[in-house]
């Protein structure tokens, strides 16, 4: 963690080190605090090596943050995963994805060696001979992989840092791959093994996508997931049945280990048998570091329960991420670490005192002797204790996950105890079956098949179980990702009171005013969040939606939402990332499909409460049939008038009745005052629709204004400009399609205005903060202005 915050030159660290370590030889009676610095600095030493510049090669100091045509050359280190991804019409679209252990790149005349891992996207399926440990030469546009375009969006870049990898390459399609020699003639053993592991478990089976997600539970096959197919089940909190993690190699170790002991194998053979196959199965499936992590933890608690060693859970735990720590220091920061260790660790904290809970409440009547004990009344306890214990631990495992999902999936799912009870013994069931099959192989191609169609049975429940689930109200919502800060306490509260911490009176003094301090910073924070506003502007394909997010929601607006594609891939992650699960009310400034062809789907996914639009009626088919959709309950369908006023927004355009004739003429013009800041939004508002604006109004100043750009003509004339008086201007465009993309004659103008300028096709969103004291305006590129 000091690594990560402090960059310290790797000379002046290793300097320290070997100064804390000869005084540690020098110092009997300070050995425990030397050692314990030598350790920290071990890892701040490890982690500064692992992302530092060394080589005179890496491809950060040849490429920078450029972008370039290049050709790389170097090594596979995975064989290319087939992407599938869906249009608004269901239509299917395959990529390729794959990394290479770069050694050398050419671009233009330049050839030279280079250093680093990219990643590398190409349209389409490559041929089977591309695999890895293949010698390539690819050709394609490389950069650093692009930022998240709003706040809360998947962080591509922060993802793939983690894993060591600073640069994408983007192939224009498979003719652009080469390979090099030596070129080899087979891929490897557990290529060949996943090939034929998948063409068994499909023995019998539809290729629909029951089977694919069988496919993803047994062998990690990731491309299962396309579109919302996944969603049932991260709602109700049993996505994790699908990663090869501590659950799936326990899985799979518990039923290697119950076969091996069935068959009267020793325990020490059981070790010996098992844990190799769960490497061998860890390397099958793509060595994914939350397969290597668990399968290191595995190791650890089949070896010491093979040679008959006392277990203990946390002693494990810790003895699993030291060596993976020390292997890749990155991975602290990733996600699936986090969320294994810490629902692991409270696990080991919680589940004791749960399980000796239930089996207290479960107990039978002490003065009872067991002779008198009915053999059903027997069997009904032994059921209800393991159900409890069961519970208890899946109560555990959501306990220890609650922060981390809300940071990472944006989710708190209440109901996911309750789902896993039923969804993880039917998953257990169906890599059972599966494992069956690949037994049998093709050689029992009967038994096969019959295992194949259970284990389908099997999935198509789990599938059903997780969508039933999520229908109960209140089973999942959608929450805004907490703070690293607030992270810590949860996680620090739990530790603090399952270790018996707690024992003394001194302690739980301490205890008592740590709380109060906590209680007495969260309510601060309440009520600094209680007077504020967000607003943010974000670009979406040629459209663009303004997010207003008051108070408690009591002032929330979503003003335009983009097309259905928009909706689907930006705008719904975005407002779900803020902890939106319901829209209550959506303003459409007019009736370009760029800005409103998504509304039925927003509405599907979300609920709209009410729909405002201006009386003007436009000519468009998306808009009309949108605005129908609402007028069927006529309290769900509002009008802004002329010059009206609704919470915080002033109406100052269109008027009901114009002679303009074009939907950009009659945009919606709005003046939202905000504590005092004003904010003027002019939608795509024509340049005679700017010129009618001046002449039916003198109030239009405004502290930050935020236009789109028109079909024809340019956003904000001179003369509009200074009736505005602003002191930020925001133009909403994009990148593509090229229409949508600010001319440079717009751009020169406006800088000669000397007006801070943004353009959210460079800039990404805008996020504009709104408190008593004055306004923040931050867009993701990292620039910012302020005013008190």
């Amino acid at each position: 963690m000091l690594a990560e915050f402090f960059k310290a030159p790797p000379g002046a660290l290793f300097a320290v080190s070997f100064v804390c370590l000869g005084l540690f030889f020098a110092l009997k009676k300070s050995r425990p605090i030397l050692l314990g610095a030598l350790l920290m600095l071990a890892g701040w030493i490890n982690l500064i090596l692992h992302t530092a510049i060394i080589s005179p090669n890496d491809l950060r100091d040849l490429i920078g943050n450029q972008t370039e045509i290049a050709s790389v050359r170097g090594t596979l280190t995975q064989t290319p995963q087939i992407k599938i991804s869906e249009d608004e019409k269901g239509n299917e679209t395959e990529h390729s994805l794959a990394q290479v252990r770069v050694t050398g790149i050419r671009s233009g005349d330049d050839r030279g060696p280079a250093s680093g891992k990219i990643v590398l996207s190409t349209p389409g399926l490559l041929a089977s001979n591309f695999f890895a440990g293949q010698h390539v030469e690819v050709a394609g546009v490389i950069a650093r992989p692009a930022a998240p375009l709003a706040e809360g969006l998947f962080d591509n870049r922060s993802y793939l840092q983690t894993r060591g990898i600073y640069y994408e390459l983007k192939a224009e399609s498979a003719n652009d791959w080469q390979l090099r020699a030596p070129i080899l003639s087979r891929p490897p053993l557990t290529d060949r093994f996943l090939n034929w592991s998948q063409h068994t478990l499909a023995l019998g089976l539809p290729e629909d996508e029951t089977l694919r997600l069988l496919w993803a539970m047994t062998l990690g096959w990731r491309t299962a997931f396309t579109g919302d197919v996944g969603d049932p089940f991260l709602r109700a909190g049993t996505m994790h049945l699908f990663a090869i993690d501590g659950l799936r190699i326990a899985l799979v170790a518990g039923i290697l280990v119950t076969l091996l002991r069935v068959l009267r194998v020793s325990r020490a053979w059981c070790g010996a048998i098992a844990i190799p196959m769960i490497w061998f199965y860890t390397a099958a499936t793509g060595w994914e570091p939350s397969a290597v992590r668990a399968s290191v933890m595995m190791t650890i608690v089949l070896g010491g329960w093979a040679l008959k060693r006392p277990g203990d859970l946390l002693n494990s735990l810790a003895a699993a991420a030291f060596p993976i720590l020390l292997w890749n220091p990155r991975q602290l920061f990733e996600a699936s670490f986090q969320l294994s260790f810490f629902v692991m660790l409270t696990i080991g904290l919680l589940l004791p005192k749960l399980n000796d809970f239930s089996d207290r409440l479960l107990q039978y009547d002490p003065l009872l002797p067991p002779e008198l004990i009915s053999p059903w009344h027997q069997a009904l306890m032994w059921l209800s204790r393991n159900l409890a214990r069961y519970f208890s631990l899946s109560l555990a495992a959501w306990i220890g996950s609650i922060p981390l999902s809300a940071l990472y999936f944006h989710l708190f799912s209440p109901i996911s105890p309750l789902a896993n009870l039923i969804a993880v013994p039917l998953g257990t069931l169906a890599l059972m079956a599966n494992l069956g099959a690949l037994i049998c192989g093709t050689w029992l191609s009967y038994l096969t098949e019959l295992f194949n169609n259970a284990a389908w049975f099997l999935m198509v429940a789990m599938m059903d179980v997780s969508e039933w689930f999520t229908k109960i109200p209140g089973a999942y919502f959608y929450v805004r990702a907490p703070s690293w800060f607030w992270i810590g306490v949860y996680y620090g509260v739990v530790i603090v009171a399952l270790s018996g911490w707690l024992k003394t009176t001194r302690r739980k003094i301490l205890a008592m005013a740590a709380s109060v301090l906590i209680v007495a910073v969260y309510l601060a924070q309440w009520e600094i969040a209680r007077a504020q506003t967000d607003l943010t502007v974000l670009p979406l394909n040629g459209g663009h939606a303004v997010f207003v997010q008051g108070a408690g929601g009591k002032n929330d607006w979503l003003i335009d939402c983009g097309n259905e594609d928009a909706v689907n891939f930006t705008l719904k992650p975005f407002l779900r990332a803020q902890g939106v699960n319901r829209i209550p009310r959506l303003v459409l400034t007019e009736g370009d499909a760029k800005n409103c062809g998504g509304t039925s789907l927003l509405d599907q996914l979300f609920g709209v409460g009410e729909l405002w639009t201006s009386p003007v009626r436009f000519r468009s088919a998306a808009y009309n049939k949108a605005v129908e959709a609402f007028e069927k309950s006529p309290s769900r369908h509002s009008l802004f008038n002329d010059n009206s006023t609704n919470g915080c927004w002033r109406v100052l355009w269109p008027p009901a009745t114009n002679d303009f004739s074009r939907a950009d003429d009659n945009a919606l013009v709005l003046l939202g005052n905000f504590s005092g800041t004003r904010i003027l939004l002019l939608s795509d508002l024509s340049q005679e629709g700017q010129s009618a604006l001046l002449a039916t109004t003198n109030d239009l100043h405004a502290d930050i204004v935020i236009a789109g750009l028109p079909t024809q003509g340019e956003p904000l004339d001179d003369s509009l400009i200074d009736a505005i008086g602003p002191r930020v201007m925001v133009i909403a465009d994009s990148e593509f399609p090229a229409m949508r993309r600010a001319s440079r004659k717009l751009t020169e103008r406006l800088e000669q205005k000397n007006i801070p300028t943004l353009y959210t096709r460079e800039s990404g969103a805008v996020k504009i903060v709104i408190h008593s004291a004055g306004w923040r305006l931050e867009a993701m590129d990292g620039e910012s202005y302020s005013q008190p």
